[in-house]
């Protein structure tokens, strides 16, 4: 984790589901560019491989041009996806404040499926508190889809 997600005076957004599928049509969801710019942003350089550098692009606001600076911490395959996830701009207050945390995936298979555990930790409060609110709404719909189109896959497979 990094320096800021290891703070005391952080949140961390942390979504828990259990999907019916198996951990491995969860992990290629999570990790195929083609499909997460279907659930999130199309990520530029992504690879499930350890020091992988990439960046997305979101909706610039102040001084802030949008891009967000990832690195992939971990990555074992149909268990856990990690990565790093910084943006924002000194500049800005509210949206494009500077943000460094760390988003991470679990999937631990269960009696009916995959549990599929996202926790978005390193919000430092009160700087974030705007990212902090938005980013958890917006992760809830981003697991629901994760699960959604995971289950397309899952139905591909059936026929």
């Amino acid at each position: 984790m990094t320096h800021a997600a290891l703070k005391s005076d952080t949140q961390e957004i942390v979504v828990d589901e259990v999907f019916p599928h198996a951990p491995e049509l969860l992990w290629k969801t999570l990790t195929n560019g083609e499909l997460m710019a279907r659930w999130l942003m199309a990520p530029t350089g992504f690879a499930a491989v350890k020091g992988t550098h990439f960046t997305m692009q979101t909706t610039p606001g102040g001084a802030w041009d949008g891009v967000i600076h990832c690195q992939v911490l971990e990555a074992i395959p149909n268990e856990k996806l990690a990565y790093s996830w910084q943006g924002g701009h000194p500049d800005n207050a509210g949206y494009g404040a500077p943000l460094d945390s760390v988003v991470t995936w679990s999937l631990t298979k269960v009696d009916d499926g995959t549990r599929l555990r996202l926790v978005h930790a390193g919000f430092v409060s009160p700087k974030n508190d705007a990212a902090y609110k938005n980013m958890g709404e917006g992760w809830k719909k981003v697991v629901a889809k994760v699960g959604a189109m995971s289950g397309e896959a899952n139905e591909g497979v059936r026929k």
